[in-house]
């Protein structure tokens, strides 16, 4: 499938002994002209629930572009009251909660080791000096002092993170102290690297099937990781980084964040989640199925789109829409819903309002019955693609049309 223009606007983190070849710390000599931060790894900041008490938590992130100077950007945008940390390590992950010996570098803000975070509110760490890889599994572990009130999290991560037994454990380097699986990320919402100047952020705003549920746990196979691995064949000036901004059960129009729900509306996030992220120069925008569901109308999530479309190119940035993928063996489907995501598709398609369009609909859809999804492609639920249907998902896209000119 392809997308059209309709407007042009050594390894990872490890100190200089250089452990088992990985990145040795840059010098100043190191740093190169015309370069840019830009966010090779994103997630949407939702609600856990629950709380935390004396608590380290562990979270496996994956890079999209490669580049040095690393920082992490942690989120209490959705807490109800400080966070506080104490103790920051990133490492290379060696399998499950384990970090690569030799890999773990603490984590500063501001040049202190404690950082805390009012509610509402997020904090970016110092550079950490080295070279980060592109398509690479880093741990970020954050001790939490006390008892954190409303958790900043990101659910449904289709990833495994690590929750310790009680105390500071964010520099051990084995599993011995993570016994807790959880799917959400906790706090983290980016990693961000300085890269060519050329290289910019594609942000993936959209709901579970951006979320990429449906796919195996672990194993990196979301659609925007599949996108994410095409442009690291590419030579680096011509890369884009990958921030994944979905949120299960996500809608364009309502819905505000709570325990448990489907986070703020993409209307009342695009800022938060998207827009401050640096480096993000294009969207690309795979939301409406769940605003279906709930009732909307073609006119309404028009509307939505269009308030989306102008917010974006009022930044000086490009948005690409998605057509909604089929639903027609899903609990979603009704006739009258059905003719409500054609109509939308055929908005997204024929409009000229978006600045270009991935088909995501005809990369998924079974010819034999263009409603619902290819049965090599479903997840088992009628909605949500399967590894198979992601990997399409991911192709679908022609590279050079989501760079913003």
């Amino acid at each position: 499938m392809t997308m059209t223009w309709r407007r042009m606007g050594a390894s990872l983190l490890v100190t200089a002994m250089g452990v088992a070849g990985l990145v040795s710390a840059t010098t100043p000599d190191d740093q190169a002209a015309g370069e840019a931060q830009v966010t090779t790894w994103g997630a949407a900041d939702d609600i856990a629930g629950g709380t935390l008490n004396d608590t380290t938590v562990r979270n496996i992130l994956r890079t999209s572009v490669g580049g040095k100077d690393l920082r992490i950007r942690i989120s209490n945008a959705n807490g109800d009251q400080p966070l506080v940390t104490d103790s920051a390590y990133v490492g290379r992950q060696a399998g499950g909660s384990s970090v690569v010996p030799g890999s773990s570098r603490r984590l500063t803000f501001g040049g202190s080791t404690t950082v805390t975070i009012p509610p509402g509110a997020m904090a970016i760490s110092d550079p950490l000096p080295g070279a980060v890889p592109a398509l690479t599994n880093l741990t970020v572990s954050l001790h939490v002092v006390g008892t954190t009130g409303v958790i900043t999290a990101h659910n449904r991560a289709m990833q495994h993170s690590y929750k310790s037994a009680s105390g500071d454990h964010a520099a051990d380097e084995t599993s011995t102290a993570y016994q807790t699986e959880s799917a959400a990320w906790y706090f983290v919402n980016a990693a961000i690297v300085d890269a060519p100047q050329q290289v910019q952020t594609v942000a993936t705003l959209g709901d579970s099937i951006t979320s990429s549920v449906g796919t195996t746990i672990d194993t990196n196979r979301r659609w925007p990781d599949i996108l994410a691995d095409r442009y690291t064949k590419l030579p680096e000036p011509r890369r884009l980084a990958i921030s994944n901004e979905g949120i299960s059960g996500n809608r364009v129009l309502g819905g505000v964040a709570k325990a448990g729900s489907a986070g703020a509306s993409a209307l009342a996030r695009l800022d938060k989640d998207v827009l401050t992220k640096p480096g993000v120069r294009t969207v690309l925008l795979l939301e409406g199925i769940n605003d279906i569901y709930a009732g909307a109308t073609t006119d309404q999530l028009v509307a939505g789109y269009r308030q989306l479309i102008t917010r974006v190119h009022a930044t000086g940035r490009c948005i690409v829409g998605g057509t909604l993928t089929p639903m027609g063996s899903s609990f979603v489907y009704t006739p009258e819903k059905e003719a409500v995501r054609q109509a939308v598709n055929t908005f997204i398609r024929t409009s000229g309002e978006f600045d270009a369009v991935a088909d995501f609909d005809a990369a998924t859809r079974d010819p034999a019955n263009p409603t619902r999804l290819s049965p090599t492609y479903d997840g088992g639920d009628g909605l949500h693609p399967n590894d198979a249907g992601n990997q399409a998902m991911g192709q679908a896209p022609n590279l050079n049309s989501l760079r913003c000119h």
